[in-house]
């Protein structure tokens, strides 16, 4: 899966949903997924860097995408709500949920970590995707394969040190994901799983390790094949995995 060769058009016809869609992984996941024929819809905080994504999109010749600007940080229970009846009304279908979309928070030892910085990281990393998921659910049950992928972490699995709120957040991930494929697997037609990209040349990254050479780290565009594997029917068998992008 981690050379999954795609065909062309692997996504043809289908309407995906990506968070976080506006830069690094997300961003190149939504390019990546356009051009093998799915309808995108780019989710993500900065109108700006959507609309960038939406014209390199547009001028490729790709299906039209969507933009929907959404503060994942002050986003309410009504806003995914309203998400879901757009998406029904404009498309009239969901395929697949690519939950990209998180943030670093602080490294500091836990003991002296911020409160307000905790439950911001909680709020978008873990509630956010709680409430994408309950709002669409009711859409993905009626494609015939749909697929949910959330982004975990080596730390959301063995928590290190100093990775405070953000590894809490992404042990969080790894849970709701096997909840969800757990409860989903005898009673619909979605799967759902979960990708650990590693060590990727992004902003993010960029953050937590600021002297890292970020020339020796793979880019977006190298754990592609495992992003459309997972949202195309070939891995219409597959559910509640945690899978490495960059396994050691």
């Amino acid at each position: 899966m981690l050379d999954y060769q795609a065909l062309k058009d692997c996504l043809k016809d289908k309407v995906i949903l990506v968070t976080g869609a506006g830069d690094g992984i997300g961003k190149e996941a939504a390019l990546t997924y356009a051009a093998h024929g799915a309808t995108v819809i780019l989710l993500g905080r900065t109108t700006k860097k959507l609309e960038t994504v939406y014209d390199t999109i547009d001028s490729a010749g790709y299906p039209q995408a969507a933009i929907v600007p959404l503060n994942l940080d002050t986003a309410v229970e009504h806003d995914y709500v309203e998400l879901a009846n757009t998406i029904q009304k404009e498309f009239g279908r969901l395929d697949g949920i690519l939950h990209n979309a998180s943030i670093l928070g602080a490294r500091t030892p836990l003991a002296n970590f911020d409160p307000s910085t905790f439950e911001q990281v909680m709020r978008i990393n873990v509630s956010a995707q709680f409430l994408l998921n309950q709002a669409l659910i009711p859409l993905l049950q009626e494609a015939p394969n749909g697929s949910i992928i959330f982004t975990t972490s080596s730390v959301g699995r063995k928590a290190r040190a100093y990775w405070g709120a953000y590894a809490v957040s992404k042990f969080a991930t790894e849970a709701m994901m096997q909840l969800l494929a757990d409860e989903l697997e005898n009673i619909s037609n979605i799967r759902v799983n979960a990708i650990n990209p590693g060590a990727t040349r992004t902003n993010m990254r960029a953050f937590a390790y600021p002297a890292e050479d970020p020339n020796t780290l793979k880019t977006p565009a190298d754990l592609m094949p495992l992003y459309l594997y997972l949202m195309s029917d070939d891995s219409h068998q597959l559910n509640g995995q945690s899978i490495d992008a960059q396994p050691k």
